[in-house]
């Protein structure tokens, strides 16, 4: 199944859902959403810096990946951004494959 890294953003209001409610409380609502999606919550870590959550999941599809990023950021408490995940296997194979390319003014 795809991995996927899910990068947050809270927004005013997710931050002041996250008071209200806890970390440990939106950790459980991430994880029913993807396993309702039928994936698999691997991580959620809190952060400084730019992003807040690093997020990581197995996700059937990049489908589901994007309906995650669509619903939750339209609720208006977070940003999300996604990063497709590829294990060292799928990089092998990739390298393995004949492309077919000629750099500009090659």
């Amino acid at each position: 199944m795809p991995k996927y890294l899910i990068k947050v953003r809270l927004t005013v209001d997710g931050l002041k859902g996250l008071l209200n409610e806890g970390a440990a409380a939106r950790r459980q609502v991430v994880e029913r959403m993807v396993q309702g999606l039928g994936g698999r919550l691997e991580s959620q870590y809190w952060a400084f810096g730019d992003d807040d959550v690093y997020v990581t999941v197995e996700l059937p599809d990049n489908t589901s990946a994007a309906a995650i990023g669509l619903v939750t950021s339209a609720a208006g408490g977070v940003r999300t951004s996604t990063v497709v995940l590829l294990s060292p296997e799928e990089i092998d194979e990739a390298i393995r494959r004949n492309v077919e390319y000629r750099a500009p003014g090659a």
